[in-house]
C-alpha cells in the first residue's frame, strides 16, 4: 500500500526540483576546468565527507548489515550516484545542461512500470496512457540526433543522459524495496560506495586532478553538498516515506528550472524540440500523476 504524502514530503519534492534544476547548469561550469569523472567523483567524496558529519552529529544508528542488506546498498550505491553522476558528466560535454535537465524527466516513465512490477505501487491505465505520452515527449526531446549516431559525440551525449535517467528509476524502485535502515545512515553509505566507485575510475582515466580555475572549483564544492549529500538526504526521506512514484514529481520543475538557468545564465540556445518535448513529457506526468495532483490542489 503506498504511503499518504505529508506536507514534508511536499516541502522535500519542491526543494530538490529547485536544488536538482540548478544542478545541470553547475556541472556544465565545473566542466570548464575538470574532466567528467573527475566532477563525479569530486561530487561523491565531498558528499559522503559532508553526510558523515551529519550522520555524526545526528548519532545516526548503524545498521545490522544482513546478506541481503548489503546486496541492496552495493547495487543502490552504483545506481544511484556512481553511474548516473558519470554519465551525466560525460554526456553534458557534447548537450546543452537544459537537455540534462529536461532528460530527468523520463525518470518517471521508467520508474512506473518498473515499479508495477517489482513494488507495491500498482500500474494503472491512466499511468500507461501518461507514460505513452511521455515516451513520445522523449523521442521529440532527442529528435534525429539519434539516427546519427557514428558521426559525432552529440548523439552520445544524449543517449548517456537518458541512461542516467534509467539508472536513477532502478535504484528509486530498489530503495523502496530495500531492508529497513535509517535514512542519513543509508544516505551517506550509498554515497561512500560511490565515491569508492569513481574515484579509482577518475585515476586510471584521467588521472591526478589539478588545481583549476576558482569558477570550476566552486562549482565542484557547491555540487558536493547541496545537490548531491543535501538533496541524497531528502531523495532517500521522500522515497521510504512517500514511495517512488511519488517521488517522480519533482521532475514537473526540474527541467523548468534547467531550462531557465541554461538560457539565462549560460545563454544556451534552446531548440523549439525542447518546449515540444517538455510540453509531451509534463502533461504525461500529469495524467500519469493524476491522483497525487488532486491530493495536492485539496
Amino acid at each position: 500500500m503506498t504511503t499518504q504524502p505529508t506536507p514534508a514530503n511536499w516541502f522535500s519534492v519542491a526543494a530538490l526540483g529547485l536544488i536538482w534544476g540548478g544542478t545541470f547548469m553547475v556541472v556544465a561550469i565545473a566542466l570548464e576546468g575538470y574532466g567528467p569523472l573527475t566532477v563525479a567523483a569530486a561530487r561523491t567524496a565531498l558528499g559522503s565527507l559532508a553526510l558523515i558529519g551529519i550522520m555524526g552529529v545526528m548519532r545516526s544508528p548503524l545498521p545490522q548489515f544482513s546478506g541481503q542488506l548489503i546486496k541492496y546498498l552495493l547495487v543502490i550505491g552504483v545506481m544511484n550516484t556512481a553511474l548516473p553522476f558519470a554519465m551525466l558528466s560525460w554526456g553534458q560535454q557534447y548537450v546543452p545542461s537544459a537537455f540534462a535537465g529536461i532528460s530527468m524527466t523520463a525518470i518517471p516513465l521508467f520508474v512506473l512500470p518498473l515499479a508495477h512490477l517489482f513494488s507495491d505501487e500498482v500500474m494503472t491505465r491512466r499511468n500507461a496512457v501518461g507514460v505513452t505520452l511521455g515516451f513520445i515527449g522523449a523521442v521529440v526531446l532527442i529528435g534525429p540526433s539519434v539516427l546519427r549516431i557514428g558521426t559525432g559525440w552529440e548523439p552520445l551525449g544524449q543517449l548517456a543522459c537518458v541512461a542516467a535517467a534509467l539508472s536513477y528509476a532502478i535504484s528509486s524502485v530498489m530503495t523502496r524495496r530495500c531492508p529497513p535502515i535509517d535514512s542519513i545512515t543509508m544516505a551517506t553509505i550509498l554515497m561512500i560506495i560511490g565515491a569508492v566507485t569513481l574515484i579509482p575510475a577518475m585515476l586510471i582515466v584521467e588521472g591526478v586532478p589539478q588545481m583549476a580555475d576558482t569558477r570550476s572549483t566552486l562549482a565542484i564544492v557547491f555540487l558536493g553538498f547541496v545537490p548531491t549529500a543535501l538533496a541524497a538526504l531528502l531523495r532517500v526521506f521522500t522515497i521510504r516515506t512517500a514511495g517512488a512514484v511519488f517521488m517522480t514529481l519533482v521532475n514537473y520543475q526540474v527541467p523548468v528550472w534547467s531550462m531557465v538557468f541554461g538560457a539565462v545564465i549560460l545563454s544556451e540556445t534552446l531548440p523549439l524540440r525542447f518546449f515540444a518535448a517538455l510540453a509531451l513529457i509534463l502533461t504525461g506526468l500529469a495524467i500519469s500523476q493524476y491522483a497525487s495532483l488532486k491530493r495536492l490542489w485539496r
